[in-house]
């Protein structure tokens, strides 16, 4: 996954792995599925595989960010119970509830092990 500007996806310094902006797009295109609920599975894909490559996993996720579109704020709860099961180890999460169709997603995650 890749910009099309000069901005990584994701940075990582240290411990710290900061995200850009996570577009919904299926995997290896720049097509956006009609629904928000394949969008957040796309959101959740791309942060899996951005995760890796910095040497991290879901366990290291501090904070993540969701722009939804207002009538479907519930399709994102299934993927977050899947990725974060025990609720007391989730990271904090922001959900803005905007006027758009499309759902985007950001994180921090922080990497000691």
């Amino acid at each position: 996954m890749s910009h099309l500007t000069a901005i990584p996806v994701a940075t990582r310094i240290g411990p710290l792995v900061v995200s850009s902006v996570i577009a919904p797009f299926n995997p290896g295109t720049r097509v956006v599925p009609d629904t928000v609920s394949a969008q957040y599975a796309n959101i959740f894909h791309h942060v899996g595989l951005m995760l890796a490559e910095a040497g991290a996993d879901w366990r290291h996720v501090a904070k993540m960010e969701f722009w939804t579109p207002p009538v479907e704020r519930e399709a994102l709860d299934p993927f977050w119970l899947e990725k974060f099961p025990d609720e007391a180890s989730r990271p904090s999460r922001h959900t803005h509830v905007g006027e758009g169709k499309v759902a985007t997603a950001s994180f921090i995650a922080y990497v000691i092990d």
